[in-house]
């Protein structure tokens, strides 16, 4: 059930019966010359619309912006601060609780670590705060990873590359500008550094070039059916977290 698309009197029905609901998080931010800069936020609404279909489950409208540190200074990066990340994720969390609520799945496409850290950060005072509340904090990255890591062809895949490309090539092919370029980023480790292009120029992190809609078909299929394995521990009423 997409919420943007519920009734005042659909969604009060609804929320009889269902009580979980996703938060896609995701990030307006540069992907290679070959992903649109929705990349982060088209993923894991995708997956949230594919297990929706599967069970019965809200989808929140997706969170469109992130903290972006790494590619902040490419063309197109769209970056908030971590204090409105935490500020607009407990704000959401807590007006959905309101709304009678009570399982919240925030899964970002963007795995920023200092992002990633923040929705940790904010699920964890909410879970103090909202008595009822579970909460799980997913990176869909990590569900790859999980779910899938004998289907990726290149190590370290990560940012625009194999992975989020093949994402793309299959729910979203016409948004995908041609193959990209295989890039792989060296930061000095520790250092911070102003200017990141100058480490990263191209802004991919991964090889684009082993891509496939197929392949991307099959990621998601994994990761939905990682994820639908992992909301219904969480809507278990006999464990406890």
């Amino acid at each position: 059930m997409l919420i943007a698309d519920l009734t005042m009197n659909e969604f009060a029905e609804a929320v009889k019966t269902c009580r979980t609901v996703l938060l896609p998080f995701g990030a307006t931010e540069e992907h290679g010359s070959h992903l649109p800069l929705s990349t982060d936020t088209i993923i894991p609404y995708q997956v949230g619309l594919r297990l929706s279909e599967l069970r019965p489950m809200f989808v929140a409208p997706p969170i469109p912006y992130g903290v972006c540190r790494s590619t902040r200074c490419h063309p197109g990066t769209i970056s908030i601060t971590t204090a409105t990340l935490r500020s607009l994720t407990c704000d959401i969390v807590t007006s959905l609780y309101d709304q009678g609520l009570r399982n919240f799945i925030l899964l970002t496409g963007h795995a920023g670590g200092t992002h990633g850290a923040t929705l940790v950060d904010a699920g964890e005072d909410l879970l103090c705060r909202l008595p009822e509340a579970r909460i799980a904090v997913l990176t869909e990255h990590h569900l790859v990873l999980q779910a899938a890591a004998d289907l990726i062809e290149t190590r370290g895949d990560s940012h625009a590359g194999e992975i989020e490309t093949s994402r793309l090539l299959h729910s979203h092919p016409h948004l995908v500008k041609g193959a990209g370029e295989p890039e792989f980023p060296s930061f000095p480790g520790g250092i911070l550094v102003r200017d990141k292009r100058r480490f990263w120029p191209g802004g991919v992190w991964g090889d684009p070039t082993k891509a496939s809609a197929s392949k991307g078909e099959l990621l998601e299929q994994r990761v939905v059916a990682e994820l639908g394995r992992i909301v219904a521990q969480l809507e278990n009423p006999a464990a406890e977290f």
